[in-house]
C-alpha cells in the first residue's frame, strides 16, 4: 500500500468521525493559538519598548553616583558641577554637551492644592540634551534663570492637571509654592509617553542654582554644588563607547579611583538598558509560552488517547489487512498519517484563531502592535506536526505489530 492510499484510509477514517475528530483537535487548537498570542504579544511589546527608547534618544548616557562594587570604600564623592564643565568638554569628537540637574524634596503648591512630585534643578541645556521640550508658547529654564538663582518653575502636564484640574489648563504667569517658597511658571513640558511604572509628566523643573542653594545646601568642600545626575549628549551611537571610556577616565582620576570595583560613579547608556529591558521580556514571553504549551500537550494526549482507541475498535480491520499482505510498515503509516492530520488541522485552526485574537487584542491595545512573524507561524505549524508524530507513534506501533491471527480473533 503506497502513501497515497495510506491518506485516502485516514482521511475516511477521519471523515466517518467527524464529532470525534473535532473534539480531538481542540486541546491543540487552544493550545497553538495561545502559544501564537503571546509570542506576538511579546514581539509587539519588545517592539513598543525599542521604539520609545529610540524616541528618548539612544545616543544619551546618564552618569550616577553609587556604591563602590568592592565595598571597601565606604565614602563617595558627588558629582559636582565642576564634573559637568569637565566632562562636557573631554572629547569634542564624541560628547556634544553635558546637562546635569539636582533632585530635592519639594512640595508643590496652588490654590489650596498640593501634590508632590519629582522637583528637579536642572541646567538650561537639560531640555535639549534630553530631546524634551516644553509646549509651543512655553518655556524652560535659561541660563538668565540660572545665574540669578531665579524663582520660576516649569510643570509636567500632570502636574499641571493635579495642581489645577486639567492638563489643558494654561498655568503660564501663575504663581505656586515649591518647597514653601514662591515661584512663577513659565513653561509646560510636552507630553511624554510612559515607559514604565512612573509618569514622566509628574515633575516640576526649576534652575539648578536655585535648588542647589535656596531649596538645599548642596555645596560640597571642594567649592562647587553638587548634581544628582549628568546626561551626556553624544555625537551618534558609535561614539557611545569612546564616550563612556573618556568620562570613566576622567572620573576615576577626579576622584582618586584606581581600582574600578571601587568606582563610586555609573555610566549607563538606554541601549544597555533596551537590551536588559528586551531580555527580560523575552525569558517572560518563553515562559508565558511554555505555559501554554502545556495546553498542546493535553491536546496530544487527548490524540493519543483517540488513537489507541481508534486501534482498538479496527482491529479486524487490521488483522484483514495484515492477512491479505499488509506489511508492519503499511499499517504504522496509515495510523501515523491520521494522526498528524489531526494534530496538523488543530494547528492550522490554532493558526486562524490567534490571528482573531491578535486583530482583537490589537483594537484593545492600539499601543502595540501585535506581530504574528513567520517564524512563529511555522514553530505552530512544526510543532502541531510533531505531536501528532510523537503521539501517534505508540497506537501506530501497537496497530502495526498485532498478529493477524489474534486481530481476527478479536471481539
Amino acid at each position: 500500500m503506497n502513501i497515497a492510499e495510506a491518506f485516502r484510509i485516514a482521511v475516511n477514517s477521519l471523515t466517518l468521525n467527524r464529532l470525534r475528530a473535532i473534539l480531538t483537535v481542540l486541546g491543540v487548537v487552544i493550545g497553538v493559538a495561545a502559544v501564537i498570542s503571546i509570542m506576538s504579544l511579546g514581539r509587539g511589546v519588545e517592539r513598543y519598548v525599542a521604539e520609545q527608547f529610540e524616541g528618548l534618544g539612544a545616543n544619551l548616557l546618564t552618569i550616577s553616583s553609587r556604591r563602590p562594587s568592592s565595598g571597601i570604600i565606604q565614602v563617595i564623592q558627588p558629582l559636582t558641577t565642576d564634573d559637568v564643565s569637565a566632562i562636557a568638554t573631554l572629547d569634542p569628537t564624541s560628547i556634544i554637551e553635558a546637562a546635569a540637574s539636582y533632585q530635592v524634596q519639594a512640595t508643590v503648591a496652588a490654590g489650596g492644592t498640593s501634590v508632590n512630585v519629582q522637583t528637579s534643578g536642572v541646567t538650561a541645556n537639560y531640555s535639549e540634551v534630553n530631546g524634551w521640550l516644553p509646549q509651543a508658547g512655553s518655556a524652560f529654564i535659561t541660563q538668565a534663570d540660572i545665574d540669578n538663582n531665579a524663582y520660576v518653575v516649569v510643570l509636567g502636564s500632570t502636574t499641571v492637571e493635579d495642581l489645577f484640574g486639567s492638563a489643558d489648563y494654561d498655568p503660564i504667569g501663575l504663581p505656586v509654592q515649591v518647597g514653601g517658597r514662591t515661584f512663577t511658571v513659565v513653561g509646560v513640558m510636552e507630553t511624554q509617553d510612559a515607559t514604565g511604572f512612573q509618569d514622566p509628566n509628574e515633575v516640576a523643573f526649576v534652575p539648578i542654582t536655585t535648588a542647589q542653594t535656596r531649596l538645599d545646601n548642596a555645596r560640597v568642600a571642594s567649592g562647587g554644588y553638587e548634581v544628582s545626575q549628568i546626561q551626556v549628549l553624544v555625537t551618534d551611537r558609535d561614539q557611545i563607547e569612546t564616550a563612556t571610556a573618556a568620562i570613566e577616565s576622567y572620573l576615576m582620576t577626579a576622584h582618586d579611583i584606581s581600582n574600578p570595583d571601587d568606582a563610586d560613579f555609573s555610566v549607563s547608556n538606554r541601549i544597555d538598558v533596551l537590551e536588559s529591558i528586551t531580555q527580560t521580556t523575552s525569558l517572560l514571553t518563553l515562559f508565558l509560552s511554555a505555559i501554554a504549551g502545556i495546553s498542546l500537550l493535553v491536546g496530544g494526549i487527548g490524540v493519543m488517547n483517540i488513537m489507541l482507541v481508534s486501534v482498538s475498535e479496527r482491529t479486524r480491520e487490521i488483522g484483514l489487512r495484515k492477512a491479505v499482505g499488509a506489511r508492519w510498515l503499511d499499517i504504522m503509516a496509515q495510523f501515523l498519517i491520521e494522526s498528524v492530520l489531526l494534530s496538523l488541522g488543530g494547528g492550522l485552526v490554532g493558526i486562524g484563531v490567534g490571528w482573531l485574537v491578535m486583530q482583537v487584542g490589537g483594537q484593545l491595545v492600539q499601543d502595540i502592535q501585535l506581530l504574528m512573524t513567520p517564524d512563529v507561524v511555522l514553530l505552530a505549524t512544526g510543532v502541531s506536526s510533531m505531536i501528532g508524530i510523537f503521539f501517534g507513534l505508540y497506537p501506530a506501533n501497537r496497530a502495526a505489530s498485532m498478529r493477524p491471527i489474534d486481530a481476527l480473533r478479536y471481539e
